[in-house]
């Protein structure tokens, strides 16, 4: 054995860090573009240490201890997951929705109004309501981003191949080159101008694949206000992303 090397410390897949009192615990992630430490707390899901491929694991720890107060403000700052089960509310479209489970086994979430209030009756146990609710957001949210994709599409001379929804836990859509479009279900909770931004943002990638000037004039041809929903999301964008966490 030679005494005179000591090995390099392995990089963990997670660490513990004291933050306010309360023990956190925080993902460690080596990503090969990254080119210096970063720390990050995405919209659904827990603290994260990006290291760079060369970064060394001391000076990982060093950063995290350097950043602790910043990452004890943005938890304090999070919202809360929301709750997907019988008696949680829940926005559909940017209206607020009580959630009703019914009891049955078989069946489909319906959108319905029980004393006056915008309800949604939900089907099955209770432990699989928050899948079965989960799952009807994805498909009216397919239906209403496959109509905003095509209707951009057509006024910018485009085509879009596919669309699928995803369960992003920070971005709302990316656009290959090949016109396959990925959205975040979440959008169908927001506000309709607020989904129509992102169709018309991802639509516009297929025009321009940048975010250059050229790429916004591109957006704001074919959705004249577009800063309404861009605006919205930077707001909201935190929130909307807590559902169904």
């Amino acid at each position: 054995m030679n005494l005179f090397f000591r090995a390099k410390p392995k990089i963990p897949q997670s660490t513990i860090l004291e933050v306010d009192g309360v023990p956190v615990t925080i993902a460690v992630r080596v990503h090969a573009r990254a080119r210096s430490y970063r720390l990050s707390l995405p919209h659904a899901s827990g603290p994260v240490l990006t290291l760079p491929p060369h970064g060394k694991w001391a000076e990982a720890e060093a950063f995290l201890l350097k950043h602790r107060s910043w990452l004890a403000a943005r938890i304090k700052r999070a919202p809360e997951a929301s709750h997907f089960g019988d008696g949680g509310v829940v926005p559909l479209r940017g209206v607020e929705h009580r959630i009703v489970g019914m009891g049955k086994v078989r069946g489909r979430v319906e959108r319905v109004e029980l004393d006056g209030l915008p309800t949604l009756l939900v089907p099955g146990e209770p432990a699989h309501q928050a899948r079965r609710l989960t799952d009807w957001f994805k498909e009216e949210a397919q239906a209403d981003l496959a109509a905003r994709s095509a209707f951009h599409a057509e006024r910018l001379g485009v085509h879009v191949r596919s669309i699928r929804m995803r369960s992003q836990a920070s971005r709302w859509g990316s656009c290959s080159s090949t016109g396959n479009i990925n959205y975040n279900w979440r959008l169908v909770l927001a506000p309709p101008f607020v989904l129509d931004y992102v169709a018309a943002h991802e639509v516009a990638h297929l025009v321009e694949m940048n975010h250059s000037a050229a790429f916004w004039a591109t957006v704001e041809r074919t959705l004249p206000d577009m800063d309404r929903g861009r605006a919205w999301l930077k707001a909201h964008g935190r929130q909307l992303m807590a559902h169904g966490a």
